[in-house]
Order: C-alpha cells, then structure tokens, then sequence
C-alpha cells in the first residue's frame, strides 16, 4: 500500500502571527492522522522557522513552496535548500504551474532543483500538468509525460523514494473547477505507466502521484479514493483549519 501524502500549500498567504494561529489550530484539529498517512504544511519562507518549531512533536511534517538550484551565493531573492533543512523542511514543492507559468521555470531548472534538493535529503513534490487549452486540444498525456522525462532526467532509480509526483491541472488551480475523478486516474494511470516506462513497474506502483486542484472537504473523498491517486496538494482549503482537516480525515477508507 502506498504512502498516502496530503500537502497543503499556503502559496503567499499568512504572516508570522496569522502562521502561529493556523498551526496551532490544525494541531488541535488533527492531533494524530489516520494510518499510513502524511500531512505536510508549506507556508511563504517568511514563516518555515515560526511554523517549524511550533510543529515539533505534531503529526505535520514541514515543507517548502520552492528552492534554488544553487547552495548559496549572489542569487537575490534566492532560498537555497541548505536553508531550507537549516529550519526543518523534509519537503519542497517544486516546479508548481505557477512557478512554470509566471516566472518561466522549463522542465530543465525543475530538474536541476531536484537533483539539489535529492543530495540534501529534502522530498521533493514535483509538480506537473496541463493548461486548459492543452486538455482541449487532446495532448493532456503528452503534455505530463514530457515534464516527467523532463523533471527526472537523470535521477537515478535509487532515489525516487524521495520524489513526489504532483499532478495538477493548471485549468483547475483557483477556479473553483476539479478534474472529475475519472479525469484524475486517467492522467495518474499515464503518469504512473511513464514513470515505469522509465524505471520499472515495480518502482512505479511505489511512487507517490498526488492530484492538486481545487480540493476541497466535498470533492476529497471522490478523488482520493481513485486506484492511482496518492493524496493531494492542497491550494485555498488548507488556508483553514477545519477545511484541511477534513481533507485528511477523507482519506480513511
């Protein structure tokens, strides 16, 4: 059985107090989660430490929205993943629609950041999918197969115990709209037949494939009960307590 993996990604949401209250909040709501699976929190950089020691000794696990490929230096604005594990983060969203939308990160960058992230032992949630146009136009599957060749160029089989595969449709990120769950399996059943193309079958049942796109407490249980769907990357209801709870509590069988 797999890993069932709930991320929650705050995107820019959430000062240093309004992270103390939320995380306090889930603590209480969520004091253990279910069997076999993980919750991780990714809030804005401003609050990993904040957010890192008030969830020492919770069920949540601590994670980041993104990371330069580099260790340090004169990169600007640039968080490394040595800063990154100096704070407490196990994982690290990269290569999110957003971040491939609007600030022009390519399949090769998304690549290089995973091989960092791999040789510091951060997990990294690899994030791929479609924009509506594409879906449209009926190149979903080789939309999402080139951006999973392309974001794992060259990482070896021995270390994709440390990858997450996200799919999220671009179409359903903040439009209130959801992949159908039939539409999800059907686009993770390719992934995951990549993935084994790739490596092997025996590898590719192994690997977490989340779905990330408006889920939410009434849709969760629907998507989540899919054969090839593994959890979800969370956007706007993990920004609330009770709505995030209630994601995690729908992955009970």
């Amino acid at each position: 059985m797999r890993t069932i993996i709930i991320a929650g990604n705050w995107k820019m949401y959430k000062d240093v107090q309004e992270t103390m209250d939320l995380v306090t909040q889930l603590k209480a709501a969520m004091p253990q989660l279910p069997a076999n699976v993980v919750s991780v929190i990714c809030p804005p950089f401003t609050s990993l430490q904040t957010a890192g020691a008030a969830l020492r000794g919770s069920a949540f696990k601590l994670g980041a929205q993104n990371m330069s490929q580099h260790d340090e230096g004169a990169h600007t604005g640039e968080i490394s993943g040595k800063m990154l594990k100096a704070v407490g983060c196990e994982y690290v969203i990269l290569g999110h629609s957003e971040r491939r939308q609007y600030y022009g990160e390519t399949n090769e960058l998304i690549n290089q950041k995973a091989k960092k992230a791999l040789s510091l032992g951060l997990i990294s949630i690899i994030c791929v999918g479609e924009t509506l146009q594409e879906r449209e136009a009926g190149i979903t599957g080789q939309v999402v197969t080139t951006q999973i060749k392309g974001t794992l160029l060259g990482i070896g089989p021995q270390d994709m115990a440390k990858i997450v595969v996200a799919y999220e449709p671009v179409w359903a990120i903040g439009t209130g709209r959801v992949a159908t769950p039939q539409q999800a399996q059907e686009v993770h059943q390719i992934l995951r037949k990549q993935i084994a193309q790739l490596y092997d079958w025996a590898l590719a049942e192994r690997i977490v494939i989340q779905y990330g796109g408006s889920v939410k407490p009434d849709n969760a249980a629907d998507i989540l009960t899919q054969s090839d769907v593994d959890g979800a990357l969370v956007g706007g209801a993990c920004l609330k307590a009770d709505s995030f709870a209630a994601i995690i509590k729908a992955t009970k069988p």
